[in-house]
């Protein structure tokens, strides 16, 4: 991370209340949690945003508002307003491979088929950090769900609870 230039916080997810919980929104969920209940949220670049500081640098926190599919397009508009280094763009997303409620950290990479880290990847490249917050995937449970489908599904109260735990935990420049 460069020190003297503040650090993107991309959270994935869909706007709508009508995906609210949904296992594809936990990128919403975790910098809806890091900004704290009374941010004050603008709208800008096909996004909303907050800043805020946290372990010692400014931070803003982003939620795209074009969709999971179009992230790129709010996130390197952003990049480029702030003049944010790749290396200063964290991108919290949900990961199928995971067991819910599981982070893992990761910088750079392919997409794994996630189709919101496509579109960051095309608008600004591969090379940034990446938290993954798992979300089970429907072939690992034995349900004859399609990915698709199991993504825009909402958590169970167990599912929700490990999610929010995890969320809590959540160290953005942590190991």
């Amino acid at each position: 991370m460069q020190e003297n230039k503040p650090v993107l916080v991309v959270g994935l997810g869909n706007p709508g209340t009508q995906y609210a919980r949904t296992r594809h929104n936990v990128g919403f969920m975790a910098v809806d949690h890091l900004a704290g209940a009374d941010a004050v949220w603008k709208k800008e670049k096909n996004a909303l945003t907050t800043s805020l500081t946290l372990a010692g640098h400014r931070v803003i926190l982003v939620k795209p508002q074009t969709y999971m599919n179009n992230s790129g397009m709010a996130v390197g508009p952003l990049m480029a307003f702030y003049k944010i280094p790749l290396d200063n763009l964290i991108v919290i997303h949900d990961d199928l491979d995971l067991s819910v409620g599981a982070i893992r950290r990761k910088m750079g990479g392919g997409s794994a088929g996630h189709n919101g880290i496509k579109s960051i990847d095309a608008a600004v490249g591969p090379n940034y950090h990446r938290i993954r917050i798992g979300i089970d995937h429907p072939r690992t449970l034995g349900l004859p769900m399609s990915p698709a489908d199991w993504v825009l599904g909402r958590f169970d109260d167990t599912q929700i609870a490990a999610i929010n735990a995890a969320i809590e935990n959540l160290d953005l420049f942590g190991g």
